[in-house]
């Protein structure tokens, strides 16, 4: 199998030349593959949208519009949009909920269970399946352009303000104006009880912003200044640091505590709740990534869970990532990039280093999405980790120009032995949540949706909370951290750890800084890097 980055029509010729392939698998591709390579080989594209629907907007407008269903089509590319035979297509109900959690969620399921079908056809049957058709084409809707998503503060209901905040998550955002500026709104989240003028910022929590609507609020977790001719590039940041403290001066501060957020309809970064005597501590993060404030406002939520009298205490959000790390959007906007990664490292640590450190109760890592880098360390962390089977884990750090933290050294040994540290870190390739489970870097893996898998999980820890072993279990963990740290000290570890970071972080010259720029600022790769290339 080989990998190509669809970086241009001349680079696509050139990657099917060297590799000769007897497929072509085109993924949610922005552009038609060439029409001679479409000639010379079997050429298989996904199209996020149901047959005849390959507008620019399509999903878009699906969530815009408040469709009901939505649809993923493999069909096999002539090099024109919409005009080749289906080969698959996989439907599901469009949940209410942004559009890039969509495509991490149902979307991409429907994808791989749709172009799995359609490989097994090319298997069966090579270049035309028997039961193939032309698809037929209506002519796509226009873009869906900031003229669509505009809202109007004034007239526009909470259901309305949400569709078009949805459709728009995570890119392009809505332009609005707020105190006199030009901003992109990201984020759409429902809130029960605040209320106040239409479009008038009535509340803060937690770096969000909570605009009131004619008929109820919105919580808005991420802005971005819309940037000027040609200024600087501009990226998603907490709307509060956007905007600044001094228009936010006489808007309050509303705090909401994680049990009580689990039980209203309100925007909260962390959830707690109680089930069957297991705790559950939910938590969510834009881009899935922690910034050094919210890695400090999840220990607090964690040790807060911690002394509550259950014996197993279960990690992760409801749906959509886990976790993928340091907050880099954050770091890049500091006063000095270097000192905020590294006060974001070090809360990092302390989060992970009370997880390592909890000796009366069995923590579960429960992953219903994604994870990466540190977010794979802060899920290692946990005696056990349960996976959906459609997680990928990308357990390294290779690409952000460091070495690692979170104890990374300590966990990843224990679970897969050293050798297997090395070649997973240093490979810098993803690995499904399968695959994970053979090397013994996940524990269990449950197929299903995300709901399917929460409702698993429950099951799962039910049972674990109500097993006859488990106060053996526990004991055995406090002796074995008790021996782990008699053979060599987390502290150890850490400082290990910490004195490669401290180089890559603070050397100006590091490659650290160029590819922390890179990421946040969405610069694409000139070429398909040499470790997909193998």
């Amino acid at each position: 199998m080989g990998i190509e980055l669809a970086l241009g029509d001349d680079d696509t010729r050139a990657g099917a030349q060297a590799f000769e392939p007897d497929l072509i698998v085109g993924l949610m591709l922005a552009d038609q593959v060439p029409a001679d390579l479409c000639a010379r080989h079997v050429v298989l594209q996904v199209n996020p949208g149901p047959e005849g629907d390959h507008g620019p907007s399509s999903l878009d407008w699906a969530i815009g519009t408040n469709a009901p269903y939505w649809s993923v089509t493999v069909q096999r590319a002539v090099g024109a949009s919409g005009a080749g035979p289906v080969w698959a297509s996989e439907t599901f109900p469009l949940r209410q909920c942004g559009k890039s959690e969509l495509y991490r969620t149902e979307v991409a399921d429907a994808a791989v269970r749709a172009l799995l079908r359609a490989i097994e056809r090319f298997e069966r049957t090579g270049a035309e399946p028997i039961d193939s058709r032309l698809e037929v084409s209506a002519p796509p809707p226009p873009p869906y352009t900031q003229y669509f998503r505009r809202i109007d503060w004034a007239h526009d209901s909470t259901a309305t303000v949400l569709r078009k905040l949805r459709a728009a998550d995570s890119n392009p955002g809505v332009l609005d104006q707020l105190y006199g500026r030009e901003v992109f709104l990201y984020g759409g989240h429902l809130e029960d009880r605040l209320r106040g003028a239409p479009g008038s910022v009535i509340a803060t929590r937690d770096g969000a912003i909570c605009r009131a609507t004619v008929d109820g609020a919105v919580w808005i977790p991420q802005l971005r200044a819309r940037p000027l001719p040609g200024g600087p590039a501009t990226y998603k940041l907490p709307a509060t640091e956007v905007l600044g403290p001094e228009p936010l001066a006489d808007v309050p501060d509303v705090p909401v505590s994680p049990c009580e957020a689990a039980v209203r309809v309100t925007w909260s970064e962390l959830r707690y709740y109680e089930y069957d005597e297991v705790g559950y501590l939910g938590f969510t993060y834009a881009g899935g990534a922690l910034s050094t404030a919210q890695c400090e406002r999840l220990l607090a939520a964690y040790r807060q869970a911690c002394a509550r009298p259950v014996k197993v205490l279960v990690l992760g959000p409801a749906r959509d990532f886990f976790c993928n790390g340091i907050q880099l959007n954050v770091i890049e906007a500091a006063a000095d990039p270097a000192a905020e990664a590294w006060r974001n490292v070090n809360a990092f640590n302390d989060l992970v280093e009370a997880i390592l450190t909890t000796t009366d109760k069995l923590v579960i890592s429960a992953l219903p999405g994604n994870s990466a880098a540190g977010g794979v360390m802060l899920a290692l962390a946990g005696d056990e980790v349960w996976c959906r089977e459609s997680v990928v884990l990308n357990p390294h750090y290779r690409l952000s120009g460091l070495r690692g933290s979170k104890y990374w050294t300590y966990t990843m040994p224990r679970r897969v032995g050293a050798e297997c540290a090395d070649r997973l870190t240093g490979e810098a390739l993803p690995i499904g949540a399968r695959s994970a489970a053979r090397l013994g870097l996940v524990d269990r893996v449950a197929a299903g949706d995300p709901a399917e898998f929460r409702t698993w999980v429950r099951r799962q820890a039910a049972e674990l909370a109500a097993a006859t072993d488990l106060a053996a279990r526990i004991d055995e963990k406090r002796r074995r951290r008790a021996a782990d740290e008699a053979a060599k000290p987390l502290a150890v570890y850490r400082s290990e750890e910490l004195e490669h970071l401290n180089r890559e972080v603070f050397d100006p010259a590091s490659p650290f800084h160029r590819l922390r720029r890179d990421f946040v600022t969405k610069a694409g790769p000139r070429a398909t890097p040499a470790y997909l290339l193998g």
